[in-house]
């Protein structure tokens, strides 16, 4: 049998159907159904059980009685591998947790909208059988597809991520962070509140992804990264200034000629960064936010050490700020960052 092909669903159809199918839901996405108790999992796994119960905690899930079976031969193999990862000397019980911790939070909104996909398409394809039975039929045959595409893109990451490290010649990072000096940039749609008000969720929908749409594109090609976007504004970070200031002026000039997006701000920091499970962390992550903050529409706003990094590169036009007060900084010099005029 193909993936394509729908696989029988037992108990989903019938007159018991109905009953049957919240089991047969989660024994289809859990691969099998809860057999076991914390109890169960830790002689099984080998892991304590109230090492097992920090990880479940950590994954984003609430921690349950003792006596309740709610886990899985699945759950039991994914804490054994845990242990082989820790006993090769990859992770520490530590990183172990904050592994959990990053991939529960990451994969839950994966999940969320990809359930949320399925539900939609099967309720907006008038060819599509109604029904819970059905979605459960697509869910059988489209979850290895989607499986695939997790880890192709999973790898294509790690491919890319390792590259980057094979030409940094600096000092391997801690156990999941480290510290190095790049650009970080905040970029954020102005008066997002006040224009919200008036449209309803579909077209709310629309505006917020043309605004991923937008900043993901322009960001991937001028070689930053994604780090995670917050409602109406996305930080990013580049390997170095130039790269940065190149990606946030594409943004102001595209941005300009999108009719169902509002004008867009961008503040730039450069400075050492701390890189946590994904996240980055410290001063020039805080600056960047703050010069956002008191940005005008369609400018980019870069701070002294950023401009700095830019000292010589005829690309750009700087023009320093007087200082402002933000929270965090009584005087925050900001510096407007334009492109070149030609001479």
């Amino acid at each position: 049998m193909s993936a394509a092909e729908p696989r029988p669903v037992p108990g989903a159809t019938g007159p018991s159907g109905a009953d049957e199918l919240p089991r047969v839901i989660e024994e289809l996405l859990l691969g099998g159904g809860r057999l076991w108790t914390r109890p169960d999992i830790a002689e099984r796994s080998g892991v304590r059980p109230e090492r097992s119960a920090q990880i479940w905690r950590a994954l984003g899930f609430p921690v349950v009685d003792d006596d309740a079976r709610v886990f899985t031969d699945a759950d039991v193999d994914a804490l054994r591998a845990g242990e082989r990862l820790i006993a090769a000397g990859l992770i520490t019980e530590e990183s172990e947790t904050m592994m959990a911790r990053a991939l529960g939070h990451h994969l839950s909104r994966l999940a969320d909208w990809q359930m949320h996909t399925l539900w939609n398409w099967l309720h907006r394809d008038p060819g599509a059988p109604e029904g819970e039975a059905a979605l459960m039929k697509h869910a059988a045959a489209l979850l290895p597809e989607l499986e695939l595409l997790q880890r192709h893109v999973w790898r294509r990451h790690l491919a890319a991520y390792a590259g980057r490290m094979l030409d940094d010649d600096s000092a391997p990072p801690h156990e999941g962070a480290d510290v190095r000096h790049l650009a970080v940039g905040f970029t954020d749609m102005v008066a997002y509140t006040r224009m919200t008000r008036g449209l309803d969720s579909g077209e709310l929908a629309r505006v917020l992804d043309r605004f991923e749409s937008l900043t993901g594109d322009v960001i991937a090609e001028g070689r930053g990264r994604v780090v995670k976007t917050i409602g109406d504004e996305v930080l990013f970070v580049c390997e170095s200034a130039s790269e940065a200031a190149a990606v946030a002026l594409e943004l102001t000039a595209r941005s300009q000629g999108e009719q169902i997006l509002p004008h867009l701000r961008t503040g730039l920091a450069h400075g050492p960064v701390l890189n946590r499970f994904g996240d980055v962390y410290g001063a020039a992550v805080n600056i960047a936010a703050r010069l956002t903050a008191v940005a005008r529409p369609d400018t980019v706003l870069v701070d002294t050490a950023f401009a700095g990094e830019l000292a010589g590169t005829t690309a750009y036009d700087l023009r320093v700020l007087r200082p402002v007060s933000v929270r965090g900084y009584s005087r925050l010099r900001p510096v407007l960052l334009r492109p070149a005029r030609p001479r």
